[in-house]
């Protein structure tokens, strides 16, 4: 194999690697006399069958299969020669025109995981603001609990409903005369001023009594979801079986053990750790941001731009999904086309920091272990239907970059708690709402910062679209489903996304170009 160097320009490397044909000749003459024991041949013993004849028979193959293995051989010897550290993927093409008999020549481009100084952790100070949880607030949160269990009684047959009155309702659902599907329901409850029906639907239900038979008029939403509805008048004769009032919710040990809980003592405490839990998280969220700006602040190097490209991608297209739901796309759209500039900075300042983490981590021998990856597969599996989960685990375990980008945020995490635990740390008291304006405050600085294109600070944060989180349960039976016009759906706000950029992974696998096209890989599983 000989190699030449084509272009050595800070992180970008370019060679050309040729293999001699005589070295790809013996190699598939090696793998002729390894099957030929194996081949049937009418005519010939078991085992007897001629190389030529195996070769003639099977060299076709052969050769495609030997030549990648010797195109991926030798872009792994190129790395170990050269002792090179891919950011990414390298670009493996074999030359136009190679057919067999004939030396096989690459071109390989990448580019390099740049040179970082060892980091001063040493001198590292953070401030940690902590918020205690106060008894007031846990009875605010007991108070939120109760207002969502609500109980409903009988009211008087006279008593006329109003706001937060619940109704139980027979309703038909037609348009010109004729029924449309899902306009109809029996026993369905319905909580005057909740704005769970279409506008206009409870508005006209106020005043009614217990026995009232009606017909009212309403439009349907030019966004309803159901086509054949969109904009429609349509009418709806109701039946009020009952007007019920709310009763009153006793906070209580009875309550408590509605919830599942044995005592009232329990819930209470319970909830001091969910809060505790949730401003504990805020707490982490600053003070890291104080870590990244710390570590970015004082370390500036050149990154591979093929790593930065990446990151935008991934951050461009989260900000056009997120503009798409906006009550304006167009809009949406033009805003952020205008800071692309901004956002692009934001990927640059995310790779210098994952860089930065996993350089640390390597010189400080922080670990994801064995166990914890595993814990971590598992976790990942059940977002995929029970049937598709043994085929992401496969997937995970024979693709190294899969596995590198599901490592990655652990990785990092482990890196920032043992930068938290190297670091002098002073604490701070402050109330709920400072500790979230501290965080908004490092945000606008960030954000300030990007609009500048500096690199002193870390990833900036414009909003990116947040993870759904999981729904809570809730304690009370559900009402049952309504059948007549769906809830409003409430503008989701996104969450801001944290600035640190994912540890890379040490080093890329070389891609396996083909002489002939290789059988594609298997994609990973589709998601529930």
């Amino acid at each position: 194999m000989q190699i030449k160097e084509t272009t050595n320009e800070g992180l970008k490397r370019a060679y050309t690697v040729t293999i001699p044909a005589a070295d790809i000749a013996s190699r598939i003459d090696a793998e002729v006399k390894k099957i030929a024991p194996q081949v049937r041949m009418p005519g010939f013993r078991p085992g007897k069958v001629p190389a030529n004849l195996v070769k003639k028979m099977h060299g076709e193959q052969l050769h495609a299969q030997t030549v990648n293995d010797v195109i991926r051989e030798s872009v792994d010897g190129l790395m170990q020669e050269k002792a090179l550290r891919p950011a990414m993927q390298p670009a493996v093409d074999l030359a136009e025109g190679y057919e067999e008999g004939k030396d096989a020549t690459l071109t390989v481009e990448l580019e390099v995981l740049p040179e970082i100084d060892t980091p001063d952790i040493d001198s590292l100070k953070l401030e940690r603001l902590t918020v205690p949880v106060s008894d007031e607030a846990v009875e605010e949160s007991l108070k939120n609990i109760a207002d969502q269990q609500k109980s409903y009684k009988d009211a008087p047959k006279s008593r006329k409903a109003k706001d937060g009155d619940q109704l139980i309702i027979d309703f038909v659902g037609s348009i010109d005369g004729e029924e449309f599907e899902g306009g109809k329901a029996e026993d369905a409850p319905l909580v005057i001023g909740s704005g769970q029906f279409i506008p206009g639907f409870e508005e006209q239900l106020t005043g009614a009594k217990t026995g009232d038979e009606k017909t009212i008029t309403v439009t349907f939403p030019e966004d309803y979801p159901a086509e054949n509805l969109k904009g429609k008048d349509a009418q709806f004769a109701i039946t009020v079986k009952q007007v019920k009032v709310e009763g009153e919710t006793k906070l209580d040990d009875d309550f408590a053990t509605s919830l599942g809980l044995d005592s009232l003592d329990k819930l209470k405490e319970l909830l001091k750790g969910q809060l505790e839990q949730e401003t504990n998280g805020l707490t982490r969220t600053q003070m890291k941001r104080q870590l990244l700006d710390q570590l970015a602040g004082s370390h500036d190097f050149d990154v591979p731009q093929k790593m930065v490209d990446a990151e935008f991608d991934q951050i461009w297209a989260q900000l056009q999904q997120e503009a798409a739901k906006d009550e304006d796309p167009d809009k949406a759209l033009k805003e952020i086309e205008a800071e692309k500039d901004d956002y692009r900075n934001i990927a640059e300042r995310r790779v210098r920091l994952g860089l930065l983490l996993s350089e640390i981590g390597q010189k400080n021998g922080v670990e994801v272990t064995q166990q914890e990856m595993s814990m971590l597969i598992q976790q990942a599996a059940q977002q995929y239907r029970e049937e598709d989960r043994e085929r992401f685990m496969q997937y995970i375990q024979q693709e190294p970059m899969a596995a590198a980008q599901l490592r990655a945020p652990l990785y990092e995490d482990k890196v920032v708690d043992f930068l938290f635990d190297k670091a002098d740390v002073t604490d701070r008291e402050v109330t709920k709402e400072e500790l979230e304006a501290a965080i908004e405050a490092d945000e606008a600085a960030e954000e300030a910062a990007a609009k500048k294109g500096a690199k002193k600070k870390p990833a900036a944060k414009k909003k990116a679209p947040a993870k759904k989180a999981a729904p809570k349960k809730e304690a009370a039976k559900k009402a049952p489903a309504k059948k007549a016009a769906p809830k409003k759906a409430a503008a989701k706000k996104a969450d801001d996304k944290p600035a640190a950029k994912k540890a890379p992974a040490k080093k890329a696998a070389a891609k396996k170009p083909a002489a002939k096209k290789a059988p594609a890989k298997k994609a990973a599983p589709k998601k529930k």
